[in-house]
């Protein structure tokens, strides 16, 4: 289980992406193809070509953690509209959880809740 607080963003990489790199590998793919900071605090998902093992990459005090989770069944899921020729996509950190779980999140149903006036959800 992974916590996350809210203010924290989730970039998914849309190209399936060699989960073999390590730590440099993956921070060189956040940096050239998702041209985002690695070192930003952002939690960053790849997955393999097959959508059954993802790794998540994001820096913490001092150094990179790598989470690596492989399906033994199944796939992994994504929200279906992506805006042509995008290299990535950002989800809440309750869609990750969702989607680590297996959980398909088109299909979730999440009841409206308050939001302070002037907050702004990317979504």
């Amino acid at each position: 289980m992974l916590l996350l607080p809210r203010a924290v963003k989730v970039y998914v990489a849309m190209a399936p992406c060699n989960l073999r790199r390590s730590f440099d590998g993956l921070s060189n793919e956040v940096r050239e193809v998702l041209a985002k900071d690695p070192l930003s605090g952002h939690v960053f998902v790849f997955l393999n070509r097959r959508k059954n093992q993802v790794k998540l990459l994001l820096w913490t005090r001092g150094g990179f953690t790598l989470v690596h989770k492989r399906l033994e069944r199944g796939t992994f899921t994504f929200p279906s509209q992506v805006a042509l020729g995008a290299t990535s996509i950002e989800l809440d950190v309750h869609e990750l959880a969702m989607l680590l779980e297996g959980i398909d999140v088109q299909r979730a149903r999440t009841s409206q809740r308050w939001e302070p006036p002037g907050h702004l959800r990317s979504a």
